[in-house]
């Protein structure tokens, strides 16, 4: 029993961490509004979704471990200049709004249980955020940020304490069902955009890229990293195990909001504090002070990723390898966007701008980025020159094809409805 637990410990690395970041405030707020809304009926989006979800990520893993570099990196000398600036820019653009909503969404939560001002308190969450990642070594940074990944069991452990349904939840996840209106359609490509997120991919590549880096394994005649296919292998477990719990997790509060607030005809949740709020009269006290405190830690977990990946991006675009492995005085970029995008996110905060809004503005970038990443996701693993003999194979080319087409669809449909 203790040496399975170690052995998934050991396994446990970037796609834990950037699974469990995809379930961050502005996440839980579309799942809790999604089960609100519908009840339990797009359950069968968890399971449909996850292949996807593994495939993109895996690819980007992939692309990071082989090159050595984040995507901005390894598309530098493929691809115009000026795409690497709007794609660079755009991710960060996104990730910055996408942190305003989950510093508000934290001091909201924070405001349930005391009554403490909401900017106080929206500030001083900025600030230990910042400090956390400017002042820990990547080793202390890395195992803080797979701790905070329990933060998560909170929604688990929330269904079970509300007494579902279960013959409902197992009917809503087995048989898809579908209502072809504006509302339902509107859920599903918000659950798509929020699960296949742009930010996710430029952290994966990176923080492999680091990882690898730091064990400074490099074939000095291709100017790539030394790979083994059981280092391949592990990764393709860590992202496997990260997707699922991610999805699990999009189960887990879907099913509990659809299992509370839409029966009891609350039907419209803006925000993850609201939900919390929801659930109490509901559920009870427990699943209240769960749902909360599972919204700071996930907010913890999320915002170093959302700025993180920012900050290796627009690194990249100047041709610089930063990370967290290196010190601020010779990662003053990489540093220095990093601490702007908190800057800029607690600015939505202190301007008092409804984060609804600001998530919407977060899809809208997010939906007309992704197929073009996703492409160029492709491209790239598909590459000899860059992959080398960890290129696609057929089954991840048909997935990451379809992943496309069903981005596409989603961003084509979010502009129409």
């Amino acid at each position: 029993m203790f040496k399975r637990i170690k052995r998934l410990l050991k396994i446990v690395g970037p796609g834990v961490i950037t699974g469990a970041s995809d379930d961050d405030p502005s996440g839980i707020a579309i799942y809790s509004q999604t089960g609100a809304q519908g009840g339990t009926q797009l359950l069968w989006t968890a399971p449909f979704l996850l292949p996807f979800m593994v495939t993109m990520q895996e690819m980007c893993a992939r692309i990071g471990m082989v090159t050595g570099k984040g995507l901005i990196g390894a598309m530098r000398n493929h691809y115009p200049s000026i795409l690497l600036w709007i794609t660079a820019t755009t991710v960060l653009v996104a990730n910055t709004v996408n942190i305003g909503a989950d510093l508000l969404a934290m001091a909201a939560s924070t405001r349930l249980l005391f009554p403490i001002d909401l900017r106080l308190m929206a500030v001083l969450y900025a600030l230990v955020i910042i400090v956390f990642l400017v002042f820990f070594p990547y080793k202390t940074l890395a195992k803080i940020l797979k701790w905070l990944t329990l933060s998560l069991f909170a929604y688990i452990f929330t269904l079970f304490i509300i007494n579902p349904s279960w013959t409902e939840i197992l009917k809503s996840t087995f048989i898809p069902t579908v209502q072809f209106n504006r509302e339902s359609i509107l859920l599903v490509v918000a659950l798509m955009g929020t699960t296949i997120s742009p930010y996710l991919f430029f952290w994966q590549a990176s923080q492999e890229a680091e990882e690898e880096g730091a064990k400074g394994m490099i074939d000095n005649r291709r100017k790539v990293q030394i790979v083994s296919k059981g280092q391949i292998r592990v990764m393709e477990q860590d992202v496997t195990i990260g997707m699922f719990f991610s999805n699990l997790v999009m189960f887990f509060i879907i099913a509990t909001t659809g299992s509370t607030l839409f029966k009891a005809g609350i039907f419209e949740i803006q925000t993850a504090e609201q939900a919390a709020s929801a659930l109490r009269p509901l559920a009870g006290d427990a699943s209240f002070l769960l749902f909360t405190l599972g919204i700071l830690g996930t907010g913890f977990l999320a915002i170093p990723i959302l700025a993180g990946a920012g900050a290796y991006a627009m690194s990249e675009i100047f041709g610089f390898r930063e990370g967290f492995n290196g010190n601020i005085a010779r990662s003053k970029l990489f540093y220095a966007v990093i601490f702007l995008s908190i800057l800029a996110g607690l600015l939505f905060t202190l301007f008092n701008i409804p984060p609804f809004r600001a998530l919407f503005i977060t899809g809208v970038f997010y939906g007309i980025l992704s197929p073009v990443l996703i492409v160029i996701i492709l491209d790239i693993s598909n590459r000899e020159s860059i992959m080398g003999n960890y290129r696609n194979g057929m089954l991840s080319n048909i997935l990451g094809v379809t992943t496309f087409v069903l981005m596409t669809l989603a961003a084509i449909g979010a502009m129409i409805l």
